[in-house]
C-alpha cells in the first residue's frame, strides 16, 4: 500500500524534483497560466493552491514561508496584495488543468494550468458595490435619526431668518419705488409752475422795450423834420432881480426921503 506518498518523483531526484516545481510555481504566479505535460501540470496546481492558502492568510509567518518557495519577492508581494481581492469569495480550487493534446515528437500529453479567480473576483466586486451602496444608504439613514435638536434649531433660524430678509427686501423695494414716483410728480408740478414765470418773464423783458422805444418817440419830438422851415423859437431868458447895493454909512438918497417926508406936511400956523 502507497499510504501518505503524496506527489509524483517523475524519475527525477528529490532536489531536481524541488527546484523544478519551485520555478513552475513562480511562473503560474507571475504570468496566470502556463503550459507543461499533464503530470506537471497536477502537481504544480497543488503547490499554488498551497501558496494561495498561505497568501490569504497574510501573516508574517504566512510570508516567510510562500518566500521560501517562491523564487522572487516580487511575486510573493503581487500574490499577498491581491489574495483577499482575487480569491476571498473561494474556498479552493484556485486552479485548473485543461488538456491540450498531445505533443508533436514523442506524444507526450500536454495541459495549461492558469488561476481561475479572476471571474470569481469580478463577482466579488458586484457583491461588494451592492454593499457598499446598501451600508451607505443605511448610515445615511442612521445620521438623519442622530441629528441634534440643536441644528433642527439652527436650521429653524435660518429660516426664519430668510423671511425676515425677504420681508426687509420688499419693503426696500416698496420704497424705492414710492421715491421714484415722487420726483416725477415733482418734475410734473415744477414745469407747470415755470409755465406761468415764463410768461411773466416774457412780460418783464417786453416792458423794458417799451420803455425804450419811449425815448425814441421823445427824441424823435424833439428833432426837427426835414420838411419844417420854421427855427423854434429861443427860450426867453429870465432877468435876475438887481441886487440890493450893501449898506454904508452914508446914504445917498437921504435927501430924497427927507423930502418925500417934508412934503406931506401942512405948513405950521401963524403966531399970533
Amino acid at each position: 500500500m502507497r499510504h501518505r506518498k503524496a506527489g509524483l518523483k517523475l524519475n527525477r531526484t528529490a532536489s531536481h524534483r524541488h527546484a523544478m516545481f519551485r520555478n513552475m510555481v513562480t511562473s503560474l504566479l507571475k504570468h496566470d497560466r502556463i503550459r507543461t505535460t499533464g503530470a506537471r501540470a497536477k502537481e504544480v496546481s497543488r503547490w499554488a493552491d498551497q501558496l494561495i492558502t498561505l497568501a490569504k492568510r497574510g501573516d508574517l509567518h504566512a510570508r516567510r514561508q510562500a518566500l521560501s518557495i517562491v523564487r522572487e519577492k516580487d511575486v510573493v508581494h503581487k500574490l499577498f496584495e491581491q489574495a483577499d481581492e482575487r480569491f476571498g469569495a473561494v474556498s479552493g480550487g484556485y486552479t485548473r488543468v485543461i488538456k491540450l493534446g498531445k505533443r508533436p515528437g514523442d506524444a507526450a500529453s500536454m495541459s495549461m494550468v492558469e488561476l481561475i479567480a479572476i471571474e470569481g473576483a469580478k463577482k466579488k466586486k458586484k457583491s461588494k458595490k451592492k454593499q457598499t451602496k446598501s451600508e451607505g444608504n443605511q448610515k445615511k439613514q442612521g445620521a438623519e435619526k442622530k441629528v441634534p435638536v440643536a441644528a433642527k434649531a439652527d436650521e429653524k433660524e435660518k429660516a426664519s431668518a430668510k423671511t425676515k430678509d425677504e420681508a426687509t427686501d420688499k419693503k426696500e423695494i416698496a420704497e424705492v419705488a414710492a421715491k421714484t414716483k415722487k420726483p416725477a410728480v415733482k418734475e410734473a408740478a415744477a414745469k407747470t409752475s415755470d409755465e406761468p414765470s415764463k410768461v411773466k418773464t416774457k412780460s418783464a423783458k417786453a416792458k423794458p422795450e417799451s420803455a425804450k422805444a419811449k425815448p425814441e418817440s421823445a427824441k424823435a419830438k424833439d428833432e426837427p423834420k426835414e420838411g419844417d422851415t420854421k427855427e423854434k423859437k429861443p427860450a426867453k431868458k429870465t432877468e435876475a432881480a438887481p441886487k440890493k447895493p450893501a449898506a454904508t454909512g452914508k446914504k445917498k438918497d437921504a435927501p430924497d426921503a427927507a423930502t418925500k417926508k417934508a412934503a406931506p406936511k401942512k405948513p405950521p400956523k401963524d403966531e399970533k
